[in-house]
């Protein structure tokens, strides 16, 4: 053998020696903090009226091999159904090595309103494409539009599983590149708190965060402000969305986890609430103002 094809066959053994040692010590991916067959459900009010029911089913998905859907869907109830009917039924594709969306396809009843909605996440050519169909007002044309994403996305329904994914600790800001099928949003993600609430099974360590989603240039432009309480356990569940719009307050509550979900065990000890000095109010559909923010105490 000459010394070049030597040095050639020397040179590839090395590589693939030095591959293997990058794979043997690459650290484990941690486990996820939730699997198929977790459903949770929760109760929704209007500011002190009962509103609805929203159910979020984690399963694995029938098209894409390894791929899991949620299947979420959301129906008014009570006097709200009287005044407002609404029927949503949001199916979210979110691969679980990469936690990137593949789309979401929406079935959206609200009203008058009736639209079929399909977005999906074209990772190789680096496209968010949209189609969506008026069935309210058949004469419309069918709406077709593509916008560039970044090579990993998040629709509305997987930033929720994105950010349950994700190690938090109070005074962290974790950006989440969201598409709703137009331009894609970095979203700022405040963990506000990290405290006691009450759940249906009892009072529970929970953090706080605040999706900045509402506002000029972001997914939703109009006023208000979210904040979601994630169990402080191995399964981060959120236990609480609360949504403060100018129509009045929407919380949506978690009653149920069932399937691959429970709820973490209840504190053994005392009282424990942590947060930065400039936690804002919870109070107000207002953003928080620039600068120092009033304590929430």
């Amino acid at each position: 053998m000459s010394n070049l094809k030597r040095r050639a066959v020397t040179g590839l053994a090395l590589s693939g020696i030095a591959a293997s040692l990058l794979v043997a010590a690459r650290p484990e991916q941690a486990p996820l903090p939730f699997r198929p067959g977790e459903k949770l459900t929760y109760n929704v009010t209007w500011s002190v009226f009962p509103a609805g029911q929203v159910a979020a089913l984690l399963e694995e998905s029938g098209s894409d091999a390894g791929d899991y859907q949620i299947v979420t869907t959301a129906q008014s109830h009570g006097i709200v159904a009287k005044l407002y009917t609404l029927n949503d039924e949001y199916r979210s594709r979110l691969n679980p090595q990469s936690m990137c969306s593949g789309g979401i396809s929406k079935n959206v009843v609200e009203g008058r309103r009736h639209k079929q909605t399909e977005i999906v996440f074209d990772s190789a050519r680096k496209l968010a494409i949209l189609d969506e169909r008026n069935l309210a007002k058949t004469s419309e044309p069918p709406k077709h539009n593509e916008e560039p994403i970044p090579p990993c996305v998040q629709d509305v329904v997987s930033a929720f599983y994105y950010l349950r994914a994700q190690p938090m600790q109070v005074g962290d800001r974790i950006q989440v590149p969201v598409n709703d099928g137009s331009k894609t949003t970095t979203v700022t993600v405040e963990v506000q708190a990290r405290e006691e609430i009450d759940t249906a099974l009892g009072r529970r360590y929970a953090f706080r965060v605040e999706p900045a989603v509402f506002g000029p240039g972001s997914v939703y432009q109009r006023k208000g402000r979210m904040l979601i309480w994630f169990s402080d356990d191995a399964q981060r569940l959120p236990l609480r969305i609360k949504a403060m719009l100018s129509v009045g307050t929407l919380t949506g509550t978690l009653e149920s986890a069932s399937g691959n979900a429970t709820i973490g065990p209840a504190p053994t000890s005392g009282s424990a609430v942590t947060r930065p000095d400039n936690s804002p109010p919870l109070n107000s559909a207002d953003p928080p103002a620039s600068g120092k923010r009033p304590n929430n105490e």
